[in-house]
C-alpha cells in the first residue's frame, strides 16, 4: 500500500502516512497499489490498472452519538469508551464511583464531560485512531 498524497510505502494497518501525515486513502497524486504518480482526476491507474477509489477520511464513529453520550453519561466516561479512549474513560468512571459521596469530584467530572461534549460537536475531538467523527 502506498500513500496517495506522497507515494511512500505504508503498512496496510496504518491510519496515517508517517511521512506526510495524510490519512490513509486521502490524496489523489499517487496510486495506492503501485505508488506511481497518477492524474488527480484519474479513475484507473495506467501503470497497474487498479481502480482509484478514495476511502473516506471520516471514521465510523458518530459525532452525535459521542456528544449525546458525553452529555447524558459523561460522568461515567461512556463517551470515551465509545471513542476508544479507555484510560481516560476508566479514570472518569473510577473517580465518579469512588468519590461519589463528595460533591466536588462528580461535579468536576460532569463539567469535564460537558466541555468534551462541546468539543465533540465542534469537531475538535477525534476517535482514538485519529479519524474524524462522522456527522
Amino acid at each position: 500500500m502506498f500513500c496517495r498524497n506522497c507515494g511512500n510505502a505504508m503498512d496496510p494497518n496504518q491510519a496515517v502516512c508517517l511521512t506526510c501525515g495524510t490519512p490513509a486513502g486521502a490524496g489523489s497524486a499517487f496510486c495506492p497499489n503501485c505508488g506511481n504518480p497518477v492524474a488527480p482526476s484519474a479513475v484507473v491507474c495506467v501503470s497497474c490498472g487498479v481502480a482509484l477509489q478514495q476511502k473516506p477520511a471520516v471514521g465510523g464513529k458518530s459525532k452525535i452519538a459521542a456528544g449525546l453520550l458525553a452529555i447524558f453519561l459523561g460522568q461515567l466516561g461512556i463517551h470515551n469508551f465509545y471513542l476508544g479512549y479507555t484510560k481516560k474513560a476508566v479514570i472518569q468512571l473510577l473517580v465518579t464511583i469512588l468519590l461519589s459521596w463528595t460533591f466536588v469530584a462528580p461535579t468536576a467530572i460532569w463539567i469535564w464531560a460537558i466541555v468534551e461534549a462541546v468539543q465533540i460537536f465542534q469537531g475538535k475531538i477525534t476517535d482514538a485512531n485519529g479519524m474524524a467523527l462522522s456527522d
